[in-house]
């Protein structure tokens, strides 16, 4: 039997857990659907090959976010159990509910409205990395997602394939160009784990240091990084299998068809995108966005603005954007006036 300390603080780490779960359902779509959606990898094999790249991406590129997340919105020395669960669980809703619907999801958009949410009410939101990083990363990284895919289609790929320069279909065909297309799908998942795994460690890091009174500029807090993220990474997985079938078909096959070149091109100019943000500037941002963005780029080059603008698909994507994030600020504020006056924190 764990003691009533050690139980308590598993429920931090339970939540945690809960969300992990819940951004592998929502961090499918981006890193398979491209690949799926050419029809060159079987939907059983994507949850472990997602959960093995995610941890890698953890591991080697996500300390930056992690700090992020950690203490530049929030003032890491607030971050007790109760705040880091009540944080963590409004992320959590947030995305269930998104998944529920089958929306991938900006989990790290719902992290930073979750944060703010407690920031406000003890009126101490650390304004200088949100305001002039963070939302303008979310709002230029999807625009030159799109920009990038919606050129190189209409100006080097689609003139290229009606001249019949090169056979496109052909070449699409072959095994080599069939493995590139999942290698570029394994390369989104390491972006992924660069800078989505650190939406669950981060308050779980600041928690664990606030607790065993560990400087985050400390080297100790480094072996605490290290031990949040290998609890964490895996739930990734655990989230494809369950929730990753859902979502991935929305953006795989009900925006557009493409070959696996545009797959490619995709996976590569999102993933680059993610990695860049994450190890320059430890900025959490949305791959979803940047990923559904290059979609729909490539899909307008190729049928024009109204076939892709007038699929529903579209329309509710855009919706629960901005509707769970909404939830996730909505719900942290909530809980904690609550707990507040219960007088848990």
């Amino acid at each position: 039997m764990f003691s009533p300390m050690i139980s308590i603080l598993l429920i931090p780490f339970i939540a945690a857990m809960f969300l992990a779960i819940n951004m592998g359902g929502s961090g499918t779509a981006p890193s398979f659907s491209a690949a799926y959606g050419a029809n060159i990898i079987r939907k059983d094999l994507i949850p472990g090959l997602f959960g093995i790249f995610v941890f890698l991406g953890a591991l080697i590129a996500g300390k930056k976010v992690v700090l992020t997340i950690g203490g530049s919105i929030l003032p890491n020395n607030v971050m007790g159990l109760a705040l880091t669960t009540i944080i963590l669980l409004s992320v959590s809703f947030s995305l269930l509910f998104a998944n529920l619907l089958r929306i991938p999801q900006s989990t790290s958009q719902s992290t930073v409205f979750a944060l703010v949410g407690p920031a406000v009410y003890f009126d101490i939101l650390k304004t200088e990395k949100l305001f002039f990083e963070i939302i303008p990363t979310w709002f230029i990284l999807p625009v030159v997602s799109f920009v990038i895919t919606y050129f190189i289609g209409k100006v080097i790929y689609n003139p290229i394939n009606r001249r019949g320069i090169i056979q496109f279909k052909e070449l699409s065909d072959h095994p080599f160009f069939k493995f590139f297309v999942i290698a570029a799908s394994l390369y989104v998942a390491f972006a992924i784990g660069s800078n989505n795994v650190a939406n669950a460690a981060g308050p779980l890091a600041s928690m664990v240091s606030n607790d065993l009174s560990i400087d985050p500029g400390n080297s100790q807090f480094l072996i605490v990084l290290v031990i949040t993220t290998l609890i964490i990474a895996p739930c990734f997985g655990i989230g494809s299998s369950i929730l990753g079938h859902r979502v991935v078909k929305t953006t795989g096959k009900e925006i557009v068809g493409f070959g696996p070149l545009g797959a490619t091109l995709i996976c590569f100019i999102t993933a680059t995108l993610l990695l860049l943000a994450s190890v320059s500037r430890g900025i959490p941002t949305s791959l979803v966005q940047m990923n559904t963005a290059a979609i729909i780029g490539l899909g307008i080059s190729k049928v024009g603005w109204r076939k892709i603008i007038k699929q529903s698909s579209i329309k509710k994507l855009f919706a629960i954007w901005i509707l769970a994030p909404l939830i996730s600020l909505f719900l942290s504020f909530l809980f904690t006036i609550i707990a507040r006056k219960m007088g848990i924190l």
